[in-house]
C-alpha cells in the first residue's frame, strides 16, 4: 500500500484535488435533508444522519500516518463505543458506551471527559480493568473468554448496550439497555457541564418487546421518537410520556438492525424476511398502502446484515433505499421507496417488483467463497455505495469474544467493493473493488469532503489500522496504523472523523483522539 501512496507525482496530486474538490460538490445536491430535531446536522445519531448515510461532509487528510494509539488522549469506556455522538455545542460531544454516558470536552484539540453516568443496574469498568484486558496479547480464543467473563465479568448482551443512540435538539441523548429500557439523559446544568448528567426519564418496553432485544432508535423530522425491537417498531413522544403506536412484525420475522427515516414520514426497517416501509403520518403508525406504507421480501438464507440506508434526495432524482440482501453470497438491492414508477417492469429473479436494481457483491474476491456477506450498513454518497464483506470463515458465537478474537486470533475476511446507481439507466454498475483490504467489524465511514470511504482491519505483520481509499479509483491514498495493541480495535464502532480532520478512534477502550496533523504523514 505504501507504493500508493507516496508514487503519485505533485501534479498528478493537484489533479486529485481537483478531482476531489468536483466530487464534493457534486455529491452536495444529492445528500439528506437535515433533520431539524437533532443536535447537529452530523453525528447526532447512530450512522451520522436520518438516512443512516455513513457519510459527513469535512474533508481529511491523505498520507500515512504511524501511530501509537496508547499516547492519544483517551475517554475510557467500553467494552463496546459504537460512536460519539455531536452535541448542541460544537466543543462538546456526548460519549456512548456499553456501559452509559459521558460528556466530552472537544475544543481546542481535546478529548476530555467533564461527566459521567453510568446506564442503571451497569457497573462502571475501571481504567485498570479495560488495562488488564487489553494489554495483553491474543493468542487464544479461550484466553479471551477468560478474561471476558473474570475480568470484565460481562458477555455479548452487555455489549448491545447503547449500540444505537441519538442527541436531541434539547441536548438530550436517549440510551438503550439489554434489559428493554431506554433511558434519557441530559446535563444538570447546559452552562456549567461539569456538574454533572442527570436521568431525566427512563421507561420500560417490555410490555410492547416482551423479552427481546432493543436494536435501534431514531427521530421523525416532526420530532417524534421511533424506536425498534426484533419484533416491534413504535413512535412516541420525545419526553417519553403518553402513547406508544406500534407496528408487530409476523411471528416469523426477526429485526436486528436500527432503520433509516425520509423528511415525509417513512420508516425503513429490515426483518429477516421483509424489507417494510411504515409511515408515521403525524397522528398515527401506518402499515396502509393508502398512506404509502409497503413491504417487500428480498432474497434470503439468513436475513440481511445491513441497516437500510436512503439514496436519492434530489428533486427529480430516483428516491432509493439500499440494503445488502441475505443470500449466501449477497447481493446489493436498490428498493424504490415511493411509488413504483408507471410502467415499471419487474427484473427477472428479483422476489419483489420494487426491487429497483440488485447485483451480485463480489468484494474483488479471485475465488469466491460460500458465504460473502455483510454485517455493516451500505455506507452511501450520492448515488454510490461501498459494502464490506465480513463473513469471516470462524467465528465465536459470544459476539464479544468473537469481536475481540477476529484479527489477532480468528482470521477475519477480506473483500470489498464500490457501486455506482445509474439514475437513467435504473441500475447498479461496480466501480471498483479490492480483495485484499480488511474491515473486520467497524462501520465503514464516507468523507465526501476528501473523496475517501474508511475501514477498520486487521493485518497480521502490520496490525490494526484505518484504511481509506479514494473513492473514484480504490486506491489506498490514507493509512492510519494503530500497531498491534488491542487499542486498534473498533470493535462495531463507527469510523469517526472530527471537522478538523482528527481521527475520533472508538475503539474498544474507549474513544481515542488522534490528530493526524501531527502524526507521521505523507
Amino acid at each position: 500500500m505504501k507504493s500508493i501512496l507516496f508514487s503519485k507525482s505533485s501534479r498528478a496530486l493537484a489533479a486529485s484535488l481537483l478531482c476531489v474538490a468536483g466530487f464534493a460538490a457534486a455529491q452536495s445536491a444529492g445528500q439528506p435533508p437535515v433533520n431539524p430535531y437533532l443536535a447537529a446536522p452530523r453525528l447526532a445519531i447512530t450512522h451520522f444522519d436520518s438516512a443512516q448515510s455513513d457519510a459527513f461532509p469535512w474533508p481529511v487528510r491523505r498520507g500515512l500516518f504511524s501511530v501509537d494509539p496508547r499516547k492519544f488522549p483517551r475517554v475510557v469506556a467500553g467494552p463496546v463505543n459504537v460512536m460519539t455522538l455531536a452535541s448542541t455545542s460544537p466543543g462538546y460531544m456526548w460519549g456512548v458506551s456499553s456501559e452509559g454516558v459521558s460528556y466530552i470536552d472537544i475544543s481546542g484539540g481535546r478529548l476530555r471527559e467533564v461527566a459521567r453516568m453510568p446506564a442503571q443496574h451497569t457497573r462502571l469498568i475501571s481504567a485498570a480493568t479495560h488495562a488488564k484486558v487489553l494489554d495483553q496479547p491474543f493468542t487464544s480464543v479461550e484466553q479471551i473468554r477468560k478474561a471476558v467473563s473474570e475480568a470484565y465479568g460481562v458477555d455479548w448482551t452487555r455489549a448491545v448496550n447503547g449500540a444505537y443512540s441519538l442527541v436531541d435538539r434539547d441536548n438530550h441523548v436517549y440510551f438503550n439497555s439489554t434489559n428493554g429500557k431506554i433511558s434519557k439523559f441530559g446535563l444538570l446544568d447546559d452552562k456549567h457541564p461539569e456538574a454533572g448528567i442527570r436521568l431525566l426519564k427512563t421507561i420500560d418496553m417490555t410490555p410492547i418487546i416482551g423479552r427481546s432485544f432493543l436494536v435501534g432508535m431514531g427521530m421523525t423530522y416532526d420530532g417524534k421518537f421511533v424506536v425498534a425491537s426484533a419484533n416491534t417498531l413504535s413512535v412516541l413522544d420525545r419526553s417519553l410520556e403518553g402513547q406508544a403506536y406500534t407496528v408487530r412484525f409476523a411471528p416469523d420475522e426477526v429485526v436486528s438492525n436500527s432503520f433509516c427515516i425520509d423528511a415525509h414520514g417513512g420508516i425503513y426497517v429490515a426483518s429477516s424476511r421483509m424489507l417494510h416501509k411504515l409511515v408515521w403520518t403525524g397522528s398515527k403508525l401506518s402499515e396502509d398502502e393508502a398512506d404509502g406504507a409497503w413491504k417487500a421480501p428480498y432474497e434470503n438464507s439468513q436475513g440481511t446484515g445491513s441497516t437500510p440506508t436512503l439514496m436519492g434526495n434530489g428533486q427529480d432524482a430516483d428516491r432509493l433505499v439500499v440494503i445488502t440482501d441475505g443470500a449466501a453470497r449477497m447481493n446489493l438491492v436498490a428498493f424504490w421507496r415511493d411509488a413504483i414508477p408507471t410502467g415499471w417492469k419487474p427484473i427477472p429473479g428479483t422476489p419483489s417488483a420494487r426491487v429497483a436494481g440488485q447485483i451480485p457483491v463480489t468484494a474483488g474476491l479471485a475465488k469466491l467463497p460460500d458465504v460473502i456477506q455483510s454485517r455493516r450498513s451500505v455506507a452511501v454518497s450520492g448515488y454510490g455505495a461501498f459494502v464490506a464483506n465480513n463473513a469471516a470463515r470462524k467465528r465465536d458465537k459470544d459476539r464479544l469474544v468473537d469481536v475481540l478474537a477476529l484479527g489477532p486470533v480468528l482470521p477475519p475476511a477480506s473483500g470489498v467493493e464500490r457501486f455506482e446507481w445509474d439514475p437513467r439507466a435504473h441500475r447498479w454498475r461496480s466501480v471498483w473493488a479490492r480483495g485484499d483490504v480488511v474491515s473486520v467489524s467497524m462501520v465503514p465511514s464516507i468523507s465526501t469532503g476528501s473523496g475517501m470511504v474508511f475501514v477498520n482491519g486487521y493485518y497480521p505483520q502490520s496490525g490494526w489500522e484505518i484504511t481509506g481509499m479514494d473513492w473514484k479509483t480504490g486506491e489506498t491514498v490514507h493509512r492510519v496504523s494503530l500497531g498491534q495493541g488491542n487499542l486498534g480495535n473498533g470493535a462495531y464502532g463507527v469510523v469517526e472523523y472530527l471537522p478538523d480532520g482528527d481521527l475520533l478512534f472508538n475503539s474498544i477502550g474507549g474513544p481515542i483522539r488522534i490528530p493526524l496533523k501531527n502524526a507521521r504523514g505523507g
